[in-house]
């Protein structure tokens, strides 16, 4: 049965009463069309309700479309699709520059209110979370929470968005998934079968394309077939990942809402470059400003890394990753700058050409845990390396990233921007929680 406000029921009563008495009640809420629903409440007179969409490029017509608004959508714009394409399809869409400040102000707004109903929010990306509302049950029932949520989203922030009420994290957000915009769907564990069960295998999140056609060779292509596929079958193809997926299937999953997300597991930045590059010295300049970026958001985390990965894509689109494991681990840009150039040096041939290069930093461990073993040459010079790194940090906190740059980071070419970080970002970059979470403790 449907109820008022896009909330499907599913035969679900309401009252505190039906709260499991051994389960879960999880909420996943996901922000529709987040970044053009921002952009509409900043500007309506410009934006509302038209077709519009953020592309990611400092040359909007040379790029690629983050996200549409449901005007766009309508007419065929897609994430993903070159802009050229959504304008060929939609000749009055108006494109708009990305704007990470003002998303990360309104993420930061619309999870304030989901603490409001229960201290374990996890967030997992700029525009979703998930609530474990198990223990909350004097805001009402599961429905009457997840309304109030997405009334005040809308009404405190004038954004739509969509909440999965299941009992665990999978199945809430393959429910919000299911319904959207400004939905609320509820599906419960006895709803997989006749839900779920006559659907390709990639509707499930966390199944992507490559793993659906490998199902698919198995002759595995719903997610009924896949449930009661035999699991010694799926872990000799898929190794423990293959038990997963027939959990998964039948709609299982026990992993906790976490308010505390886990520790970076690795840190990265990459850029698509303007041309193919084959000059060694553009190709510095972009591991310069790469490293100086990781460095900065390794050090935002008070981590350090022992590992520093290059990746290179060439032309035809073909990805090659490369890494080495230092001797001692490392905050600083230098040393993950010497080692990218370095990997690069010894496994690129000189003057093949490039079109897309990244640095991640793996293998991280909190600072204070980190016992450094400095020789006789460095254990004068790394404190002093470290007060320096600490000095420049104050001072970009507070100017901005490009108050202090070598003459080496200083150019056009998109890796410039990644310090630009109002026009460049990831949805699931979520540094600035951690850091508000620090904040908020040192008060």
């Amino acid at each position: 049965m449907r109820k008022a406000g896009g909330c499907e029921a599913g035969g679900m009563k309401t009252g505190s009463e039906y709260y499991p008495k051994n389960g879960r009640v999880i909420l996943h809420i996901d922000m529709n069309a987040f970044y053009c629903s921002v952009h509409e409440v900043v500007e309506p007179e410009a934006y509302k309700g038209k077709p519009i969409a953020v592309a990611g490029s400092v040359e909007l017509r040379h790029g690629i479309i983050v996200t549409s608004s449901y005007a766009a959508r309508d007419r065929g714009v897609k994430t993903g699709m070159q802009v050229r394409e959504a304008l060929r399809l939609c000749p009055e869409l108006q494109l708009i520059r990305p704007n990470f400040d003002l998303y990360r102000q309104f993420s930061v707004s619309f999870m304030k209110i989901c603490y409001q109903y229960s201290p374990l929010v996890e967030g997992v990306s700029i525009d979703e979370c998930y609530v474990d509302i198990t223990g909350s049950k004097q805001f009402g029932s599961p429905l009457e929470i997840a309304k109030s949520i997405q009334d005040r989203i809308m009404t405190e922030l004038g954004l739509p968005c969509s909440i999965g009420v299941a009992p665990n994290k999978l199945l809430a957000k393959v429910a919000s998934d299911l319904r959207k915009p400004n939905a609320i769907n509820v599906l419960r564990l006895r709803d997989v079968p006749s839900v779920l069960w006559d659907k390709p295998c990639a509707t499930m999140y966390g199944i992507g394309k490559k793993t659906a056609e490998k199902l698919e060779r198995l002759q595995i292509y719903t997610l009924g077939q896949l449930a009661k596929a035999d699991e010694r079958l799926l872990t000799e193809r898929f190794g423990v990942y293959g038990a997963w997926l027939k959990r998964a299937a039948n709609g299982l999953d026990d992993s906790p809402v976490n308010p505390e997300r886990e520790q970076s597991k690795s840190i990265g930045h990459t850029t698509t470059l303007p041309r193919d590059y084959t000059d060694g010295g553009d190709i510095r300049r972009v591991f310069l400003n790469l490293s100086d970026q990781v460095a900065r958001r390794l050090r935002r985390q008070s981590l350090l890394a022992s590992t520093v990965q290059i990746t290179i894509r060439e032309p035809s689109m073909k990805t090659y990753t490369r890494s080495i494991t230092l001797n001692k681990p490392t905050e600083s840009h230098d040393d993950i700058y010497r080692e990218a150039c370095r990997l690069f040096d010894t496994h690129w041939p000189e003057g093949k050409p490039v079109r897309l290069l990244g640095v991640t930093l793996q293998n991280l461990q909190p600072k204070k845990e980190a016992a450094l073993q400095l020789d006789l040459f460095t254990f004068e010079q790394e404190p002093k390396k470290e007060r320096l790194n600490e000095a420049m940090d104050r001072i970009r906190d507070k100017f901005g990233e490009s108050a202090i740059l070598t003459a080496g980071m200083m150019s056009d070419d998109p890796s410039a921007m990644i310090r630009n970080h109002r026009e460049r970002g990831t949805s699931l970059q979520m540094d600035y929680m951690k850091r508000r979470r620090l904040d908020r403790d040192e008060e």
